[in-house]
């Protein structure tokens, strides 16, 4: 879980009226992030277009390296011969499936 320092805490009242403020802290670096509560539970993060940019290329490159294992994976297993698979029917037995229940 992140945490938060004391000035880092916004309630949604005090953030609409120091939004300039606020903006201008995570704009110039001297916050990191800006939490705002509504009724005391946390509701939204602020934090800089730099910021935001490298957590979206994080992402891109995880979801890009998930794909690329899934597609090792298939890739892989197409290598399988046919007179190895398992039918459906033998693999619902061996761990006693009822397919008609499915």
């Amino acid at each position: 879980m992140v945490k938060y320092a004391q000035n880092e805490l916004f309630s949604i009242t005090d953030f609409t009226k120091q939004i300039g403020s606020a903006v201008n802290s995570i704009k110039e670096h001297s916050l990191e992030k800006i939490g705002i509560l509504k009724n005391n539970r946390l509701e939204a993060v602020v934090i800089s277009t730099d910021e935001y940019e490298r957590l979206k290329e994080y992402e891109e490159r995880f979801e890009l390296a998930e794909h690329t294992e899934i597609y090792n994976i298939v890739q892989e297993r197409k290598k399988t011969p046919l007179s190895e698979y398992i039918s459906m029917e033998d693999m619902a037995k061996k761990f006693n499936i009822d397919l008609n229940t499915l």
